[in-house]
């Protein structure tokens, strides 16, 4: 089986230029027709095509992919690698979660004390009154 650019891509559920992309970064290795130039992409390829594009939906990046197929292409088990990067992954987002759950709690303290305050115009010494207030605010409460 050998497919252009596009039929790779649709046979894939991606764009062209991602299959573009992943061939410049090495992780597709399509041969050239010599007759018209055309890359041509074997099944191989669509298969790691496919692993990449769910990879990258679990959220792992293209150095890891690599590192994984690599793995896989050495006949190891890229399987414990995988786990341990994932629960490794699985820690930093659920620390991004907390992170951002504080975040929209100031956010919404925020929105609660600038309700009552009126609108200031800028008067050379602030710029808007709610931020720098509630800068005060918030170093007064520590």
């Amino acid at each position: 089986m050998q497919l252009k650019v596009s039929e790779l891509a649709r046979q894939a559920g991606v764009t062209a230029d991602t299959v573009r992309f992943y061939t410049r970064q090495g992780l597709l290795s399509p041969t050239r027709d010599g007759h018209n130039g055309y890359q041509l992409y074997s099944r191989e390829d669509l298969q790691r095509l496919q692993f990449a594009k769910k990879a990258r939906q679990l959220g792992f990046t293209l150095k890891e992919i690599t590192s994984i197929l690599e793995q896989s292409e050495q006949h190891h088990s890229p399987c414990p690698m995988v786990r341990d990067l994932f629960e490794n992954k699985l820690q930093e987002v659920e620390q991004q979660i907390e992170e951002l759950q504080a975040l929209r709690d100031h956010m919404k303290d925020a929105m609660s004390v600038w309700s009552s305050m009126p609108d200031g115009n800028p008067d050379g010494h602030t710029i808007c009154q709610l931020i720098e207030h509630w800068e005060e605010d918030q170093n007064e409460q520590r």
